[in-house]
């Protein structure tokens, strides 16, 4: 078995795993001491096999973080860009995200956090900044506290 095959045989075990976007796939190839030249010629063929595709991974991404980790939609967009996902991709994957699963999962972190402090404008700054953290909107949030939504 010839080097570059052995790698794309390894990247496409890689890839099979999990969803992956090339820039994951292009780390992981470094990572290996793969030349810039192999690297290039891998991902295009594993593009061309559709074992890379950064739509269906924005998508899987963006579920995926919302529904595990609690990520807002501001913290998943940033996280794709830092990927060098294209904006299109990122908007599609945040596009998927349903709008009533989205409010339930940022009512469920604002209920179950815990913060010591009497005074209610304080713990609901607190609570605000908390969820800003994760990546959701001060706006929605404060809707939320409120009882408008």
């Amino acid at each position: 078995m010839t080097e570059p095959s052995f790698i794309l045989d390894k990247a496409r075990k890689y890839c099979a795993y999990r969803e992956r976007c090339i820039f994951d796939v292009k780390q992981k190839l470094l990572e290996w001491n793969v030349s810039e030249k192999t690297i290039r010629k891998v991902i295009q063929q594993l593009e061309e096999e559709d074992y890379i595709n950064e739509e269906r991974y924005a998508v899987s991404f963006a579920v995926g973080k919302l529904r595990n980790n609690k990520w807002g939609k501001n913290k998943i967009f940033y996280e794709l860009s830092k990927k060098n996902i294209p904006e299109i991709y990122v908007q599609m994957g945040l596009s998927e995200i349903d709008e009533q699963e989205y409010i339930q999962t940022l009512k469920t972190l604002l209920a179950s956090k815990r913060i010591n402090d009497n005074d209610e404008y304080r713990r609901n700054n607190k609570l605000v900044r908390y969820v800003m953290q994760k990546g959701y909107l001060s706006d929605l949030a404060w809707q939320i506290i409120r009882g408008e939504i």
